[in-house]
């Protein structure tokens, strides 16, 4: 018997994979537990219209994360540290303050897990943070650090 997987099963197959089964194992324990439904061509069909609007969806995320980043691209975060003489800083600025700082002056919602300093900011001057978008597209956002 020909099924699609609603779910993934271990040594079977993964969400919506076409795979072909005893019809025992189908009946006693596939179709009961709601983990597949008989491929039959109005499912398929069904599965067809589900995976097309997904990709649609997907692509339509990753044209945004890509305006995104463009528009990100020219945008300065200001961020203040205090610095004492010789222009040696106290403390340091991280991806918090910077997601804070961003929320702040240019009102994007940044997570602070997202961008990626090697180190904490601990002088002035401008530096250009990561920030992952999506997997496929990592924008870049400057950072001008201004004493206090």
């Amino acid at each position: 018997m020909e099924i699609i997987l609603l779910e993934d099963v271990k040594a079977l197959g993964k969400k919506g994979q076409k795979v072909t089964v005893n019809d025992g194992y189908a009946r006693n324990f596939i179709l009961p537990k709601k983990l597949g439904i008989e491929a039959t061509a109005k499912n398929l069909n069904d599965l067809k219209l589900k995976k097309a609007n997904e990709e649609k969806k997907a692509q339509e995320i990753l044209e945004e994360a890509k305006a995104f980043a463009a528009e990100m691209k020219d945008k300065v975060v200001v961020v203040s540290l205090k610095a004492g003489n010789g222009g040696k800083t106290f403390g340091s600025i991280s991806t918090k303050e910077i997601a804070q700082a961003a929320k702040e002056q240019l009102n994007y919602d940044i997570d602070k897990k997202k961008m990626h300093l090697a180190d904490p900011i601990k002088a002035i001057g401008n530096y250009i943070v990561q920030v992952k978008l999506h997997p496929k597209v990592t924008g870049e956002l400057t950072v001008k650090v201004q004493e206090l």
